[in-house]
C-alpha cells in the first residue's frame, strides 16, 4: 500500500493525541506530521515529525501551515481545534493536501455557542434557550453563564448574582440538571449521516473522566443530527453536547464542528470515525460501517518519558525513545 502522509494540528491536546493513537492502531502505511504552539508536548511521541506554530489568528498561522503541508507532501490534514478547522476551511483553496473540515461559515457559526442557538432556533432544531446578559427575561429558577466561545468549562458561572452585569462575550441558558450525554455524528462525501455514537459521561474540568456507552437516546438524537445536517455545510465528525433531564427531554447545548475527544475511547467500541475520514479523504473508499457495542471507559493519567535526555530540541519524533509509563 502506499505510504501517505497525514497531519494532524494541536497534538498538546488529548483530541489530537486520540486521533494520532487511532491512526496508529490502524493497518494503514501513514506517516503522521503533528503541528502545535508549543515544540514539545505529549503528542511529540506518537508523530514521525513535529512543527510549531503560530496562534491560530497569527498572520503566519496559514503561511506556515503551507509551507509544512508541501515541504511534508501531507495529503491529508485533521484540525484538532475549534479554531483551526474554522481558519483551515476559509483557506481550503489554498491547500493541495485535503482539510477534514466542515465549510468555513458553518464552522464560525458553531464556534460561538449563541449564533449557534439563532441558527438552529431559525430552523427548528433543539437547542437550549439562550439570552445575552442585556436580553435576559429573569424566567428561570436556575441559569448558568459561559462565555459565547471557547470550550470546556473555562469561565462558567452558576447562578451569578447580577446576570445584566456580566463580562462581554458571556451568554446565559437555563441551568438544566440530569445526565450529560454527548454524541459523535459522521457525515459522509456525499452529506449523509454515517452513523452516531452517544456516552453518558462524568467530566473534570471540563474534560471526560468516565464515559458509558448509551443507545437509549438514539432516535431522537439521530433525528436532531438530521436536521442540522440537512441545513448544509457540516463534513465529517462532529458532536453534540446534551442535557437529559429528568422528564426525559434532550437539550443540546453545544455543537463541535470537529473530531471530538471521546474518539479514542468509541475507537475501540466500534465507532471509528478517523478511520472512516481515511477511508474517504486519502483512500477514496466507502467508509467502514459503524459496528458499536456497549461499555464503559475511565481516563487516566500517563507518563511519556525520554531517559538520557537533557533538552526537548531533540524529542520532536517518535524515535527519540519515549518510555510510557
Amino acid at each position: 500500500m502506499e505510504t501517505k502522509t497525514v497531519l494532524v494540528t494541536g497534538i498538546g491536546g488529548n483530541v489530537a493525541q486520540g486521533i494520532l493513537r487511532n491512526i496508529r492502531h490502524l493497518p494503514f502505511s501513514i506517516r503522521l506530521i503533528g503541528t502545535n504552539i508549543d515544540a514539545f508536548s505529549a503528542g511529540n511521541h506518537l508523530c514521525d515529525f513535529t512543527y510549531q506554530v503560530p496562534f491560530f489568528d497569527d498572520e503566519k498561522y496559514i503561511p506556515k501551515m503551507l509551507a509544512i503541508t508541501e515541504k511534508e507532501n501531507v495529503d491529508l490534514v485533521i484540525p484538532s481545534t475549534d479554531y483551526e478547522v474554522y481558519h483551515l476551511a476559509k483557506n481550503r483553496c489554498r491547500f493541495r493536501a485535503a482539510i477534514l473540515a466542515s465549510d468555513s461559515q458553518t464552522a464560525k457559526i458553531y464556534l460561538d455557542k449563541y449564533e449557534t442557538y439563532k441558527y438552529l432556533s431559525q430552523h427548528h432544531i433543539p437547542f437550549a434557550r439562550s439570552w445575552l446578559p442585556g436580553d435576559y427575561d429573569f424566567t428561570q429558577k436556575e441559569i448558568i453563564a459561559k462565555p459565547r466561545e471557547g470550550r470546556g468549562s473555562r469561565g462558567i458561572l452558576i447562578n451569578p448574582e447580577h446576570p445584566g452585569s456580566l463580562p462581554e462575550g458571556y451568554m446565559i441558558q437555563p441551568y438544566y440538571r440530569g445526565k450529560e450525554i454527548t454524541t459523535a455524528a459522521y457525515v459522509d462525501k456525499q452529506g449523509a449521516l454515517h452513523g452516531i455514537f452517544t456516552f453518558e459521561r462524568s467530566l473534570t474540568h471540563g474534560s471526560t473522566t468516565q464515559a458509558r456507552v448509551t443507545f437509549e437516546f438514539d432516535t431522537t438524537i439521530r433525528k436532531i443530527a438530521k436536521q442540522m445536517i440537512d441545513l448544509g455545510g457540516l463534513a465529517g465528525s462532529f458532536n453534540i453536547q446534551s442535557m437529559v433531564t429528568a422528564d426525559g427531554n434532550i437539550i443540546p447545548f453545544e455543537v463541535n464542528c470537529r473530531i471530538s475527544g471521546t474518539n479514542s475511547i468509541r475507537h475501540n467500541l466500534g465507532f471509528q470515525d478517523t478511520k472512516y475520514a481515511l477511508q474517504e479523504y486519502l483512500f477514496n473508499e466507502c467508509p467502514d460501517r459503524p459496528k458499536p457495542v456497549h461499555g464503559i471507559a475511565a481516563r487516566i493519567l500517563m507518563d511519556v518519558i525520554y531517559p538520557e535526555h537533557n533538552s526537548f530540541q531533540d524529542l520532536n519524533n517518535k524515535d527519540a525513545g519515549p518510555l510510557l509509563y
